[in-house]
């Protein structure tokens, strides 16, 4: 939940103001709430009502959703917006960590594409992760590197004190500046993707509930303090993304701070998107398509993949929005309250069925919102 995103909070703010603030809150809702609701989705009540884990992965969720059109064809749909999605996020931490390494060392005469090779050599090791273990010890580390980062910035923030005034908060809003801030807000809490995956690795899945509602809430409280404190600290003069706004001598710090979190963040989508094709593609009775060396044949095309993607998509950012506005508000909000709606209808009661339909509804406008905005923005460019 502590991405790279939380660093474009103060920035929304900044085109939100007092709305801004609710929107972080109702996002970590939101998002809490879909996530319990897919995961109810696995489950089904057995002739003693005992809930019975029946489904394993969001794709298994889809096709019993879409067994009286096809077996197979939600599954089909889900697997390609994860994987879009997954890939386009190995793709920009690529890209963000070509950017800060350039950054962090302006001197050295090498363009921001040969600083995205020298990262990508570093994560060559990808090939040979096999468990989802060895991933969350990479994300152990990660999140380590976040809070350093956070520390940092919050450090500071509390040193300028005597400049916070909360007349810095705009009260009225430009629409297509709040879709802006809605999008970054949104997208920083999203983790439908991997949530059935963790349930069914927890020790205890009885669990899962209570840890979503702990996470959300916390990543909340944490997002709330961050932007606050950031956009009381530089006002009108945030920038996009907040370490920006530090002295020099920091700047160099926790660029090589955010480089490290972006490297040790690529593991988990990188995973997530071959564990993905792997099984379909293994699916069938051939014994070549299960072998190690495939396996690790899918993992190497991928990496590369994503090394190319990234050295020659131009506008990255905006194709990343458009994908992002698509299949991040579908994985998110439209799947998860349609497929609730869709197997649980009859166990429903009124305000669970107009939750989740409210829910969809809201998805569905964000997603167009984003959808329209990236599209203006692509036309600008070539126009």
């Amino acid at each position: 939940f502590q991405g790279i995103f939380v660093l474009g909070l103060p920035y929304a703010l900044l085109h939100s103001g007092y709305s801004g603030l609710f929107l972080i809150i109702l996002a970590a809702a939101l998002c809490c709430y879909t996530g319990k609701i897919l995961i109810a989705c696995l489950y089904e009540e057995n002739e003693d009502g005992q809930l019975i884990r029946v489904r394993d992965t969001y794709e298994d969720i889809a096709n019993a959703c879409c067994k009286k059109q096809s077996s197979k064809l939600g599954g089909m749909v889900v697997n390609v917006t994860q994987v879009m999605e997954l890939i386009m996020t190995c793709i920009l931490y690529l890209v963000v960590s070509g950017n800060l390494l350039s950054h962090s060392f302006p001197y050295v005469p090498m363009t921001e594409k040969t600083w995205s090779v020298i990262a990508f050599v570093t994560l060559l090791p990808c090939v040979f992760i096999k468990t989802l273990q060895i991933v969350s010890k990479l994300s152990q580390l990660c999140s380590l590197v976040h809070f350093i980062i956070i520390l940092v910035v919050m450090t500071y923030c509390l040193t300028q004190i005597h400049q916070w005034s909360w007349a810095k908060f705009r009260l009225s809003i430009e629409f297509e500046d709040f879709l802006v801030s809605v999008g970054v807000i949104i997208f920083s809490y999203t983790s439908q993707i991997f949530l059935p995956k963790l349930e069914g690795n927890m020790k205890n899945p009885g669990e899962f509930r209570c840890m979503l509602n702990w996470t959300h809430f916390f990543a909340c409280v944490l997002k709330t303090t961050f932007a606050l404190t950031a956009f009381l600290t530089w006002g009108e003069e945030t920038k996009e993304v907040i370490t920006d706004n530090l002295p020099s001598f920091l700047q160099t710090l926790v660029n090589l701070c955010l480089l490290t979190k972006a490297l040790l963040s690529y593991p988990l989508p990188f995973f997530a998107a071959t564990e993905i094709v792997y099984a379909c593609i293994s699916r069938g009775n051939h014994s070549n398509y299960r072998s190690p060396l495939f396996a690790l044949g899918v993992r190497g095309s991928f990496l590369l993949l994503t090394l190319l993607m990234a050295m020659f998509i131009p506008h990255f950012a905006l194709l990343m929005g458009l994908t992002g506005s698509v299949t991040g508000a579908a994985m998110t909000f439209l799947l998860p309250s349609l497929f609730h709606l869709k197997l649980k209808w009859k166990k429903l009661s009124f305000l669970e069925k107009c939750a989740d339909i409210s829910v969809f509804i809201l998805g569905f406008l964000c997603s167009l919102a984003g959808i329209v905005c990236s599209i203006k923005g692509l036309l600008e460019v070539f126009g």
